[in-house]
């Protein structure tokens, strides 16, 4: 399947993939954030989370529907509007949870039902986090298509594939994240006050994170 891709081309496309995945960006933030705020397993969940919610992006791409998002002053506005408040929204809630954060919460055992619906929580926010997010859609839409080849034919299957390759680079990279924000976390369990400050800086991290893209353009 790969063999549809121009060799030198392909190279720079990863190249240039393997770069932006790793550059400190919205999605490592959002991910470091929720890391910091829940745990490890938490950021994890959310790393999942957001590459559905690219695939999501990848597969609207491939057919269409993000160039009519983009467009569309209204759609795009309702999109990144509702991206806004749902990130907005997880940074409050974090704040809240950060502040009322117990020594029992610290120390709940992974496989608990609580740990286990935190996990759940992140995965489908991460998922909507993403899929609410119009610059995902444009960013897709401007940087994969350079590195499509019209002559090879296949456009539609050329651009899933591209997508879904950066989408698993990025999610590489937010997992790093995760397990390196996770280990941070783990060295202030002993220090409580210090960590329930670090969930209120995750959770104002979320909410400029939101506010950001509450004040996205078009042609961002």
């Amino acid at each position: 399947m790969l063999s549809i891709f121009e060799p030198a081309n392909f190279a720079l496309f990863l190249l240039a993939a393997i770069a932006i995945a790793f550059a400190p960006g919205p999605g490592i933030l959002y991910v470091l954030a929720r890391t910091l705020s829940g745990g490890r397993t938490e950021g994890i969940a959310s790393s999942f989370g957001t590459s559905v919610g690219g695939l999501v992006h990848i597969a609207a791409g491939a057919i269409g529907v993000s160039a009519l998002v983009l467009a569309s002053a209204e759609l795009f506005f309702v999109l990144k509007i509702l991206g806004a408040i749902y990130l907005i929204w997880l940074g409050i809630k974090t704040i809240r949870a950060a502040r009322s954060l117990s020594v029992t919460a610290l120390t709940t055992p992974s496989g608990s039902c609580h740990a286990r619906r935190s996990r759940r929580q992140a995965f489908r926010d991460g998922i909507v986090v993403e899929a609410l997010n119009p610059k995902t859609a444009a960013f897709f839409l401007a940087f994969l298509p350079q590195f499509v080849d019209p002559s090879a034919g296949q456009v539609g299957m050329q651009f899933a594939l591209l997508g879904i390759m950066t989408v698993a680079m990025n999610t590489t990279a937010d997992l790093i994240v995760s397990y390196a924000g996770g280990a941070l976390r783990s060295g202030l369990v002993a220090r409580p006050q210090l960590l329930r400050r670090l969930g209120e800086v995750s959770g104002g991290t979320l909410c400029m994170l939101g506010a950001s893209l509450a004040l996205v353009k078009r042609n961002a």
